[in-house]
Parts: C-alpha cells; sequence; structure tokens
C-alpha cells in the first residue's frame, strides 16, 4: 500500500448499534504539515497529511520518537506546526487564538491530570465555566458527565482527586474533557498508568461513550493491542511521522503495508485477528437476575426453578452490581456490595472477555451495553465454540 492511498482511508459501514446515534464529531484534515525545531537535522514530522473521519477513533501507534504526540500536539496547537495546514470541520486552525481553539478541542492525558485542590465537580466544571455557562447548567452537565463515565454523581462529585482510585481518576479526566460537548477529543495515551483490569474497563468505558456520542477522538497509543481494540482506523507512523500505514485495524492485521507494519504488528497477527471478534459477535446465556432490596427467599426460589446456582444481580437502573452464588445470600434481602464487579463491554474483544473469565469463578463474564446496563453473560464455552467456528471458516 503506497502513501499516498494510505492518506485516504476507504469508507465503511459503521456496525448497527454505533449507525443509531448521530455524529457529533468533526473532520480533522492535516496537510504538509511539518514540525522542525531548532537545532535538530531533521524534522519531528515531516510532511504528515491525514484525514481523519468526523465520528471515527483514530489511533496514532509507531515506535517512540516517531512523532505521534508531537502530531497530535500540533492538533490543538499545543505544539505549533513549523508550516502546513490543520483544518478542524474545515475551519484552518491557526485562523483562531490558541484559547478559543482549545475550548473545543477536549484533552485527556495519563492519570487525568486533575487539579489536586478541585473537587471531581470543579474539575470538570472549568471549561463550562470559561465559556460562560451558567450555574445550572454546569451542574447538570456535571452529573450527565459522571453518569456517562459509570461514577454516581452523588458519591463523586465532591470527592477530591486523592479519594479516587487511577481507574476513577481517569474517569474524571474523560468527563472534563468531555465537558463542554467539544466535537473532537485528544488522548495521549490515556490508559497507561492503571493495572490491566482496570485499563480495559477503561478502554471498554470509552467503546461505550463513543457509540453514544460518537465524536471524533484521536488517541496516541504505544500498544497496538489497544490501537486494534479502540481504533475505527490505526496510523502506524516512521521516524519523522512518516506514514507507514493508515487502514482499518483488519487491513493492517490481514495486509500489512511493509515490513516495518509487519514487524510493528508482530509475530501472531493471525492470532491478533481473534482480538477483532466482539463479545457481541457471540450468544449471550441470560441467568436469573435480581434486584437490589428484593427479598432473598424469592430470588433463591425462582433461581432454583431455573435450575442456576448463581444470580446477576442488577441495581434500580438495571446496571449489574454483583455475580454471587445463591449459597452466598445472606439476609431477608439483597444488598449491593462493597466491592465493584468486574464487566465487559459488548464491544469488548473475545481476548478481553477471556482474561475477565480467569478472575471469575463462574466460567463467564456480565455484559453490558449503554450506560452499563445489563445485557447477559458470556460463557467460556460459547467463546471457543465461537472460535473454532471462525478457524473452520478460515481454513474452507
Amino acid at each position: 500500500m503506497s502513501t499516498e492511498h494510505a492518506m485516504e482511508p476507504t469508507s465503511e459501514e459503521p456496525p448497527a448499534e454505533e449507525a443509531q446515534s448521530q455524529v457529533s464529531g468533526a473532520e480533522i484534515v492535516l496537510e504538509d504539515v511539518v514540525k522542525q525545531y531548532p537545532g535538530q537535522a531533521s524534522p519531528a514530522v515531516e510532511s504528515l497529511s491525514l484525514t481523519i473521519p468526523a465520528g471515527e477513533i483514530v489511533m496514532f501507534v509507531g515506535p517512540s520518537g516517531c512523532g505521534k504526540t508531537t502530531s497530535l500536539k500540533m492538533i490543538n496547537r499545543l505544539i505549533e506546526p513549523t508550516s502546513g495546514t490543520i483544518r478542524i470541520d474545515g475551519e484552518d486552525a491557526r485562523g483562531q487564538s490558541e484559547n478559543a481553539l482549545r475550548r473545543k478541542i477536549g484533552y485527556v492525558i495519563q492519570g487525568g491530570s486533575l487539579f489536586p485542590h478541585l473537587t471531581v465537580a470543579k474539575n470538570i466544571a472549568i471549561v463550562p465555566k470559561l465559556l460562560g455557562w451558567d450555574t445550572r447548567r454546569v451542574q447538570e452537565r456535571i452529573d450527565e458527565l459522571l453518569d456517562l463515565v459509570g461514577l454516581e454523581p452523588a458519591k463523586y462529585r465532591d470527592r477530591y482527586p486523592r479519594e479516587l482510585s487511577g481507574g476513577q481518576q481517569q474517569r474524571v479526566g474523560v468527563a472534563r474533557g468531555l465537558a463542554a460537548d467539544p466535537p473532537v477529543l485528544l488522548m495521549d495515551e490515556p490508559f497507561g498508568a492503571v493495572d490491566p483490569i482496570t485499563r480495559q474497563r477503561l478502554q471498554d468505558e470509552l467503546l461505550s461513550i463513543q457509540r453514544e456520542l460518537r465524536k471524533t477522538i484521536v488517541c496516541v497509543t504505544h500498544d497496538i493491542d489497544e490501537a486494534i481494540k479502540l481504533g475505527d482506523r490505526i496510523l502506524i507512523l516512521k521516524e519523522g511521522a512518516r506514514i507507514a500505514q493508515y487502514d482499518s485495524p483488519e487491513a493492517v492485521l490481514g495486509a500489512p503495508a511493509d515490513e516495518f507494519v509487519e514487524d510493528f504488528v508482530g509475530s501472531g497477527s493471525s492470532l491478533k485477528q481473534l482480538s477483532l471478534v466482539r463479545v457481541s459477535e457471540v450468544e449471550l446465556h441470560r441467568p436469573v437476575t435480581a434486584t437490589v432490596g428484593e427479598k432473598v427467599g424469592d430470588v433463591r426460589r425462582r433461581a432454583e426453578a431455573a435450575g442456576e446456582r448463581s444470580v446477576v444481580v442488577l441495581d434500580s437502573r438495571g446496571r449489574p452490581v454483583s455475580w454471587p452464588w445463591l449459597r452466598q445470600l445472606k439476609g431477608d434481602s439483597v444488598v449491593e456490595p462493597a466491592d465493584e464487579l468486574i464487566t465487559i463491554d459488548q464491544r469488548a474483544t473475545l481476548n478481553d472477555a477471556l482474561d475477565t473469565m480467569l478472575s471469575s469463578s463462574h466460567g463467564g463474564a456480565v455484559v453490558t451495553g449503554d450506560r452499563d446496563q445489563y445485557l447477559g453473560v458470556v460463557v467460556f464455552d460459547a467463546v471457543t465454540d465461537h472460535i473454532r467456528s471462525l478457524e473452520e471458516q478460515a481454513d474452507e
């Protein structure tokens, strides 16, 4: 694949569940963008031309020092281009002040970068207040965004960053980036500082949010597996931000442009193709459910009649909060546990599903959709059967 061809990604229909939401993102076009630092023999970014479609997630990946973060930061002018043009929704980024531009572009970095002396609510409110939103509108937006990123507003809005886990801080960072409803969200290694389970959950949250909002998201990562999972398109860069390949994850894995891409993706790319398969493609098991506050006796009778030894407990809004065995149900009514249930989004990969199953005593994983709504359970046998059927199709 030539560089010229790579700069024009092919148009593809979004999945059915994503087509239902309206695109709120803006197209970004980079034309011959150069960044030359004084005293350096070669440019950090050498004539980068690229079109990022509105409403898609584009992942920037490449070796350390290839210019991916510099390219990202030139979009919101945290780094000024030496030459070239960047247009957002057809408007030249240099045709407005830096502050005005940045208030229309969300920016999320590793660790959330929250102001430690401000509460969660005040961190999220920074840009809306700068834009002159009235107090009521700001408060409504704070609660809406906390709910969107999976944090109970009443529980978290008055907490300080030091009272949050790393994953919770990162969620607040995403909420702050979305506070003024910008068409573009830039993310620089957003999930690099958290443990693998939290990282998977944050990735799932981002997929769920994007399914609902359809922003234009540009994300830098060093992790090709993360790029494959999250990206509608993957941009693989060589030194000087020269394009090695710009294409869908399927094309990057199935038809690497050259040896550089093939080496960067790594061996076992056929196995990596399994990370393209989503949980939504596998039939879900739907065990008996219970609701917080329901009588334990009623739950037991219902589960036993169905031949089930466990139940999935939902809160009042239909979100899963626990998955206890019947013997673990104590007292008169079902209560919400202190520990958070590990779930996966319907757009999570089968690799994620298998990883989650390893930490579960049930041999399955609870699957959620928009706003963490309960959808069902993916079980080990269903995943392995699906993988086997894919392998059989590939051999035909």
